[in-house]
């Protein structure tokens, strides 16, 4: 047997007796229980600190278990399989009577995807069942795109971790609510409106996450993606260096990828890459090493994506929608 399949056997094991595990995706680490086991849902749940009105996403290993845990699949959601899946995009749809209300945070609707990882899909396939895997951090915190982060924050006893290397998105999944009659964006990913519509030939808005008071999509309730230390966002190079000068202490600042800035001790610096994609795959690493340093304050100088277009805008707007949330302290 491989170290992978040796890895994967003690996942399983893990997973049977109802223990939680990290898995890698595409997007980020999940920490992984069985979906239709509301007791391992619910040690989740409590580990993460994670509030029993956020929903999380059912990972599946294909079209036919999605089709197990929601109700009204249709030709819509067939062509975004096949354009999108395995992939970080995740469908809203009417949720099955066997997926516990916990996952849904009590709502008539559930979160599904499937992961474009060969780990994380051997392991559901091999479990035989849909896992739940929100983000394998403390809940609030930035999300993890490696194994190393995982384990900053939860012993082996308590998690054990699948390592299967850095994530190549590093942003979390496109949510899409496929219950309106017209597909919604709730939370934006790497996957934007323009694609998908394209693949549906019909148009695609963005919207609100909540209907009938309930939380639809998984990971937009309450603070996400913050570090210990402020995030900060400026506009401008004028910005960060007006910032800077407010600073008590030191700050760590992510530049913008196209522009060049002088910093002076005892400030730091970290360069950010300019390419949309790559920019994505740093972020959370990038905002974790900053945190480390213990800054009095993290500036982060926005990204221009005015000239953007097509799928490298897409990215720029999810990368836009997790700073600002990254600054939102408080909320």
């Amino acid at each position: 047997m491989s170290n992978a399949g040796d890895s994967i056997a003690v996942a399983l094991e893990r997973l049977a007796a109802g223990r939680p595990v990290a898995i890698p995706t595409e997007t980020v680490y999940g920490l992984a229980a069985d979906a239709l086991d509301d007791v391992a849902v619910q040690g989740v749940f409590t580990l993460k600190r994670r509030p029993p009105t956020n929903p999380l996403i059912v990972h599946v290993s294909d079209v036919s278990m999605a089709q197990e845990v929601i109700r009204g699949w249709d030709g819509r959601g067939e062509r975004l399989a096949e354009a999108f899946w395995p992939g970080p995009l995740t469908m809203i749809y009417p949720k099955a009577p066997t997926v516990p209300g916990i996952v849904t945070a009590g709502g008539s609707t559930v979160a599904v995807r499937v992961p474009r990882h060969p780990l994380a899909l051997e392991l559901i396939r091999q479990h035989g069942e849909p896992l739940v895997a929100p983000s394998a951090n403390p809940s609030g915190y930035v999300s993890p795109t490696s194994a190393g982060h995982v384990r900053e924050h939860f012993t082996e006893e308590e998690v054990y971790v699948l390592d299967g290397g850095p994530c190549l998105e590093g942003l979390e999944s496109t949510v899409i609510d496929m219950t309106r009659e017209v597909p919604t964006i709730l939370r934006p990913g790497v996957i934007g409106a323009a694609a998908i519509a394209e693949v549906l030939r019909s148009e695609v808005r963005s919207g609100v996450s909540t209907a009938f008071g309930t939380t639809r999509s998984p990971g937009v309730e309450g603070p996400h993606y913050q570090p210990v230390a402020p995030v900060v966002l400026a506009s401008t190079i004028a910005a960060v260096t007006e910032l800077l000068e407010r600073v008590t202490g030191f700050a760590v600042v992510l530049p913008p990828p196209t522009a060049s800035i002088a910093i002076e001790p005892p400030h730091m610096i970290l360069a950010m890459p300019h390419n949309a994609r790559e920019y994505a795959r740093e972020l959370y690493a990038s905002l974790r090493q900053a945190d480390a340093m213990r800054p009095s304050a993290i500036i982060v100088g926005l990204p221009d994506a005015s000239s953007s277009e097509g799928d490298e805008a897409a990215i720029w707007l999810a990368v836009h929608e997790r700073l600002r949330r990254a600054a939102a302290r408080g909320t």
